[in-house]
């Protein structure tokens, strides 16, 4: 018996799936388990097996087009099957893949819609007669409104109504007798309208030399949440200076002991988490009508890829101590360069740390990851002369951005927390009891 194999919701906010790949082709035998596509979602690049043994019988969409959720994606069955009636119902009937039938839809529509401009059944013809007609352009009126010596057939009072409102005669099509143009044409005219001239940036862009990439999935999903979360949620940044002398010193100090190499980014963790934990305002969310402070603490890691940007989740994190912490984060963030995160490896974060210190970037503000309340922003590591007991020594130096929604977080609030990272950062011990 034939089945359909339909889109899977891969990630909780997926609306649809786009076909990255194609493992197999039409023909293929397949077994429960096997791999047949890649799906790019909202999210990651993940993929989706058949849970039963058969022939792929036919291929409904091809690589790039997007599926919704419960679309048909291919059927499987028994070499031969007829699969004709199946076919009728897959993606709204045919065996046309989603992204030709919305084609074929429009062009019937498009011709369907330039019948009814040609041909009106009620009226018929600009000469009373039924039957068909096609429409003809505003600048044949005057072809219609001339006399045999090129004056246009016009009555007086329509006359002096046209050079009242600037009406070029030439433009107006008559429907007195012989084509005249009486009154009721002046006051029913309207002027076709002129393409718009195309502004300077504009024709800047077409004469240069570039390259269109389609919006992928992930990236569109990108811009419809930090769009929402910086125009829904009211946005306020505080920035402190932090003296890292004493974390390098911890750091260094660990590893030389520790099998597992722990990075300034795993102590940050740390440090934000200990914090969070002593300041669940910061550690919030904001639900409409309720502000949920977080019983856990699960810490969202911004990870680059080439597609955007992923959003990791370690959770417990103030429970974990750094090896744990430094072993997840590296195993989360090769899974999520690769696009193979799971999606529950990608949800319930409570506060989200993006780091651009290995950039090179000093400070900067970073856009509130929803649901949560705060995200902060990490710089690099700075070498620079500070002042220590009365005295100009070298120094190093790091700051870091706190970007909270006001609607949750008060400032003070939010300097408590800066305040408490910064001590535990620069007491190293502190975080362990």
């Amino acid at each position: 018996m034939a089945i359909k194999i339909e889109m899977p919701k891969l990630s909780d906010t997926m609306e649809e799936g786009v076909i990255a790949k194609w493992n197999v082709k039409e023909g293929d035998k397949v077994s429960s388990g096997d791999v047949i596509a890649e799906v790019e979602t909202d999210k990651a690049t993940m993929e989706v097996e058949v849970f039963d043994d058969g022939t792929i019988l036919k291929i409904l969409a091809g690589e790039g087009d997007a599926i919704p959720l419960g679309g048909i994606m291919a059927v499987i069955g028994d070499e031969g099957e007829d699969i004709s009636d199946l076919l009728s119902g897959a993606n709204g009937g045919g065996d046309a893949p989603p992204a030709q039938k919305e084609k074929k839809a429009d062009k019937k529509e498009s011709a369907d819609s330039a019948k009814k401009e040609e041909f009106d059944p009620i009226l018929g013809d600009l000469n009373g007669k039924t039957g068909e007609s096609k429409a003809e352009p505003a600048s044949a009126a005057s072809d219609e409104n001339e006399t045999g010596d090129g004056r246009i057939k016009v009555s007086p009072l329509a006359r002096k109504m046209a050079e009242d409102k600037g009406i070029n005669l030439s433009d107006v099509k008559g429907s007195g007798p012989d084509g005249r143009i009486v009154k009721k044409d002046i006051e029913e005219f309207t002027p076709a309208s002129k393409p718009a001239e195309k502004s300077a940036a504009v024709q800047l862009f077409e004469s240069e030399e570039a390259e269109e990439v389609r919006i992928s999935q992930m990236r569109k999903t990108i811009a419809k949440r930090l769009s929402e979360s910086k125009f829904t949620n009211p946005h306020f940044y505080e920035t402190i200076d932090i003296d890292m002398e004493p974390a390098m010193a911890a750091r260094a100090g660990l590893n030389e002991v520790s099998d597992v190499k722990i990075s300034f980014n795993d102590i940050i963790v740390k440090a934000a988490s200990v914090a969070l934990r002593r300041h669940p305002a910061v550690n919030s969310s904001w639900l409409g009508d309720v502000i949920r402070k977080h019983g856990d603490v699960n810490v969202a890691v911004a990870v680059a890829i080439d597609e955007g940007l992923m959003t990791p989740v370690l959770r417990n994190t103030d429970k974990k101590n750094l090896r744990q912490i430094s072993a997840e984060t590296r195993e989360l963030a090769s899974l999520a360069r690769d696009r193979k995160l799971a999606p529950e490896q990608m949800e319930g974060s409570t506060f989200t740390i993006s780091n651009l210190g290995m950039f090179g970037i000093e400070e900067f503000t970073a856009i509130i990851n929803p649901p949560n309340a705060c995200i902060l922003a990490v710089g690099a590591i700075r070498h620079v002369p500070v002042v220590k007991d009365g005295a100009v020594v070298p120094g190093h130096r790091m700051k870091v951005t706190l970007s909270s929604d006001h609607r949750v977080v008060d400032g003070a609030k939010a300097a408590e927390f800066l305040n408490t990272f910064r001590q535990l950062l620069e007491n190293p011990l502190s975080m362990l009891l």
